[in-house]
């Protein structure tokens, strides 16, 4: 194994202190409770949106702390589930009055923390809600999760529902619209080499050099087979067929596309990827009104793709356009 890391047990803690010094006029790193915040403080009536998971899928979700989008992020331990402390102290740091909405990827220990962390804070008096995204097609069932992964379709979740709690919604408003981002979104994902975990010193699986995972987990969770290796435009026909046979598009519809890379992919192939599903929707008389290329949710050194296809209205598009500023996604400002 080689990384750029002092000790597998300090990874997180020299990650957090390295944001702290990376972003002090954007980000609060509270590296005691592990929360991570904007650096302006809660604006009072704002809804806050707290989200969280384990660590190793940088920028998710430390680096969508900002404005228009997240108020705070809890990272747990390299893939692993934040606690629910973490969740509740993260609430009641950013809590202004108007609730809080914590979104949640579909991962068992994710959902359960963040359901305990919901009742602690509800004890404390705190107004919460909480949406579950769980937008990768490619399985049903994995090893981490009953029911679909959330992975890509965290970023446009997080990205719609923080605009318009940006704009003075109210949290049941800011929920139902995240609940549709959800639920208009869809993911699938290839690895081509597996990654590699501090803690573990070796690669997650093996996976000989001809050969693929085809709707792998971002840890590294097994897909729905393995092939060989072929041309991109094949790959990504297959990736985007998934996608479409389980929420179909239709000429005239309008999308947003992200192609992001799993940690070790180079953007010169992440863009041969996205010229192939433009190319593919364009053929279906669909309109992309928005796009992301490069690396937004990832599995460490993996290296490989997701695409991610959201249906929007012209609502959810406003949203999506609307002014951006954090770590990793700015616009407007």
């Amino acid at each position: 194994m080689k990384k750029l890391i002092n000790a597998p047990e300090t990874v997180l803690d020299d990650a957090l202190a390295g944001i702290a010094a990376a972003h002090p006029d954007l980000l609060t790193v509270d590296t005691v409770q592990r929360v991570i915040t904007r650096a302006a403080g809660p604006r009072p009536g704002k809804v806050a949106l707290v989200s969280g998971g384990g660590s190793g899928h940088e920028p998710l979700h430390g680096g969508f702390v900002g404005a228009g989008m997240l108020d705070a992020a809890c990272p747990g331990e390299v893939f692993t589930s934040p606690v629910p402390g973490q969740m509740v102290a993260a609430a009641k740091a950013v809590d202004a009055g108007a609730g809080t909405l914590f979104v949640v990827k579909n991962y068992t220990g994710d959902v359960l923390n963040f359901e305990m962390a919901a009742e602690l804070a509800a004890e404390d008096g705190l107004s919460v809600a909480s949406v579950l995204v769980d937008d990768d097609v490619a399985v049903q069932d994995s090893t981490w999760t009953a029911g679909r992964r959330g992975t890509g379709g965290t970023v446009f979740v997080e990205k719609i529902a923080g605009a318009l709690a940006e704009r003075g919604a109210p949290l049941a408003e800011v929920a139902d619209t995240a609940r549709q981002v959800n639920a208009a979104t869809r993911s699938f994902a290839v690895a081509l080499t597996a990654c590699t975990a501090p803690a573990a010193g070796k690669p997650g699986f093996e996976l000989p050099d001809d050969e693929i995972e085809v709707g792998v987990g971002i840890h590294g969770e097994p897909g729905r087979r393995r092939e060989k290796l072929r041309p991109a435009r094949e790959i990504v026909a297959d990736m985007l067929a998934a996608v479409l046979t389980d929420q179909p598009l239709a000429t005239g519809d309008e999308v947003l596309v992200m192609v992001n890379g799993l940690g070790g992919t180079p953007l010169i192939e992440l863009y041969v990827v996205y010229g192939e599903v433009a190319a593919l929707l364009a053929a279906r008389g669909v309109r992309i009104a928005g796009n992301l290329v490069g690396n937004y949710v990832t599995s460490l050194d993996m290296a490989g793709a997701s695409v991610t296809v959201c249906r929007v209205t012209p609502e959810l598009l406003d949203l999506w356009r609307a002014p951006v500023h954090t770590a990793a996604l700015r616009w407007g400002v």
